[in-house]
């Protein structure tokens, strides 16, 4: 265990403030994704253009963070975490401003990218912070602690978001971001530690740096961990993507109350990863991942025939749903952990990987609702389903 490890044992202040403040940071991403999701009819009744258009707004942002979590991770290895987190919260501020003046569909999709770029620093640092100070089942630990602090995101951006939407307008989302990344770019400067000293920063060409990424791409324990999380992510951000369809137009769920149905499902992952926290290191890693996977999967396939059938309406969508997203507080914090452990010593890159194929496997998944929409629930089943099976079967590749 890392010397820092005992520090915290000791100071358990010290812990809860690290956890906060990484979980803050890490909500980041859920805030930018979720609050803006009641505004989309409305967004696309200003623009005077259809609720899918703008939904591509949705598809860029995940694509804009994969692509930046590639290179916020070799980065923060070489120069260290904190500045990393610096540009990315400063150019996240900029570019929700812009979000908020934008005039047209255009401008909003390409600020949204932009927003996206200096959204991924907060996803991609704490992760290595963790790798930095944690070994496997103190990793665990902390991330389903995480989760606890950004769980609250999804619960209440919708909710926010709706009020917003309904006093002042779909813009006041984008100031209100942009006054969360300031808050927390302040805080960040004044209360966390830097976690890689200069002693092991990695200062090498670019050439090294994807040797790096080929020999993690090649590590077939990696991969497999990296696959089972991302596509149980990637049905999330499907869910995500297809809900405001589902939820608003097909099930006349009124917007300002989206963020409660919204909300439940958070909590469903709030309680799950606080189960999880509680069961590291007493029951095996790998078996609590390998029974996870086959209830989201067993929940993905109800669902489907739901959606296929009309079984049980707007509750027949609602419960396996539940039952689904839950399980993303098991798998995600434990399929990390194991990814990373091995890697501690290029965890910025490691962590940069897999945020990255995670969300380039949600963008895919969010755009794939989007073009497969019939004016059903079976496109948004269909894919959050078949993510579920991927994650199944990648996770046997696991089991050498």
């Amino acid at each position: 265990m890392p010397a820092a490890a005992h520090v915290f044992e000791q100071d358990r202040p010290h812990y809860y403030r690290l956890a906060l403040i990484l979980g803050a940071l890490t909500a980041m991403g859920p805030l930018a994704i979720d609050m803006y999701l009641p505004s989309l009819p409305t967004i696309a009744d200003e623009f005077g253009t259809r609720t899918g258009v703008v939904q591509v707004s949705l598809a860029v942002y995940f694509a804009g963070i994969a692509i930046g979590q590639a290179l916020y991770g070799p980065l923060s290895d070489r120069i260290g975490r904190k500045p990393v987190l610096y540009v990315g919260l400063a150019v996240f501020v900029a570019a929700s401003i812009g979000c908020g003046l934008a005039g047209d569909v255009e401008t909003l999709i390409a600020f949204r990218f932009v927003q996206a770029l200096g959204g991924c620093a907060p996803l991609v640092v704490p992760r290595a912070v963790v790798r930095d100070h944690f070994e496997q089942h103190e990793s665990v630990r902390m991330l389903s602690l995480l989760m606890l602090v950004m769980g609250l995101a999804p619960i209440l951006a919708p909710l926010i978001g709706g009020q917003l939407l309904v006093v002042f307008g779909w813009q006041s989302v984008f100031v209100v971001l942009a006054t969360y990344a300031t808050v927390w770019l302040v805080l960040v400067s004044l209360f966390l530690p830097e976690s890689l000293p200069p002693a092991r920063r990695r200062r090498e060409p670019i050439g090294r740096v994807l040797a790096v990424y080929g020999r993690l791409l090649h590590d077939r324990a990696y991969m497999a961990h990296v696959l089972s999380g991302g596509l149980v992510f990637a049905g999330l951000l499907a869910y995500i993507s297809g809900s405001p369809l589902v939820f608003i137009e097909l099930f006349d769920v009124a917007p300002e109350r989206f963020g409660w149905y919204f909300g439940a499902n958070a909590c469903g992952i709030i309680g799950a990863s606080q189960i999880n926290r509680v069961l590291a290191g007493r029951i095996e890693t790998t078996r609590v991942v390998r029974i996870s996977l086959a209830v989201a999967l067993t929940a993905a396939l109800v669902l489907l025939a739901s959606a296929a059938s009309g079984f049980g309406g707007f509750a027949g969508i609602l419960v396996p749903l539940f039952c689904f997203i839950a399980c993303h507080g098991f798998v995600l914090p434990n399929t990390t952990a194991l990814a990373m452990e091995p890697h501690g010593e290029v965890a910025g890159s490691a962590s940069a990987l897999l945020g990255t194929l995670q969300f380039v496997l949600g963008a895919i998944s969010g755009a794939l609702v989007g073009l497969l929409a019939n004016g059903t629930a079976v496109p948004f089943a269909g894919v959050i389903a078949a993510c579920a099976l991927g994650a199944f079967l990648s996770n046997r590749l696991a089991v050498k």
